[in-house]
């Protein structure tokens, strides 16, 4: 049976534990045939007005729709989570984290987008999906696109960042292609998407700027802090600590 990669993205009532999808957007890519999945369904929480302000989506757009799990979207994707097949997502820990609170749990090789391109881009100033939509000019591409698929263009709608991951996950693949010659680019995109990524240099806090190797020597005691006391502290940057610290 031929491998199928499946580009998603959801939008939800907010960010926080309790928040739920309202928007399961997908294309499911087979050869040369694309599948369009795009439905809004009703959750049981109300969606937060900073929700709204980023992707437009009302309570009266949902109020009648069906839950996540009665939509025909989530009912194909659960045919579709075999391990044979990709699912790939920018940010994906969010998108998953959601889908697995409507009982969906992951057998598809996951490739998180945003991931691979901090390993393949690590000097970029923002790793976001539109940041890269109008830096590589993605957005020159998407209304032919759009056109053919019959989809609508429009900034953080499910649909709409789905149809700019598949332009951008083009040009990553082009990219991984470069740097890992030789390489199968897929396999290798999940390979990155679960390697840890050394991060070289603060964007944040009083050391913003310096490499965290002249902090390890100027001032180890910080990063040691960072990792005693920091709760939230990102993986990828505990590792990087501790791989300056030579733990």
């Amino acid at each position: 049976m031929a491998k199928k990669y499946i580009i998603l993205d959801t939008e939800t009532t907010g960010t926080e534990e309790s928040d739920r999808i309202i928007q399961l957007g997908y294309m499911v890519l087979s050869g040369s045939e694309i599948e369009v999945h795009n439905e809004f369904c009703s959750a049981d929480v109300p969606i937060k007005f900073g929700a709204m302000e980023v992707h437009g989506i009302t309570q009266e757009m949902v109020d009648n729709k069906p839950k996540c799990t009665g939509t025909t979207a989530y009912k194909r994707l659960l045919e579709l989570n075999t391990q044979e097949n990709y699912l790939i997502i920018h940010n994906a820990p969010f998108d998953i984290t959601m889908l697995e609170k409507e009982g969906f749990d992951t057998k598809m090789q996951v490739i998180d987008t945003l991931r691979v391109a901090k390993h393949i881009l690590p000097d970029e100033e923002a790793h976001r999906l539109q940041y890269f939509r109008y830096k590589m000019g993605l957005y020159k591409e998407e209304q032919a696109e759009a056109d053919k698929l019959g989809i609508e263009v429009k900034a953080h709608d499910a649909i709409g960042d789905v149809l700019v991951l598949k332009l951008f996950l083009s040009k990553l693949r082009m990219l991984v292609q470069e740097a890992f010659v030789g390489s199968n680019p897929v396999e290798k995109m999940v390979d990155l998407t679960n390697t840890p990524i050394m991060i070289k240099t603060f964007r944040f806090g009083k050391y913003k700027g310096k490499t965290l190797q002249e902090v390890a020597q100027s001032d180890a005691g910080y990063l040691r802090w960072m990792l005693s006391s920091m709760e939230n502290l990102d993986e990828d940057m505990r590792y990087s600590i501790n791989s300056v610290l030579g733990s």
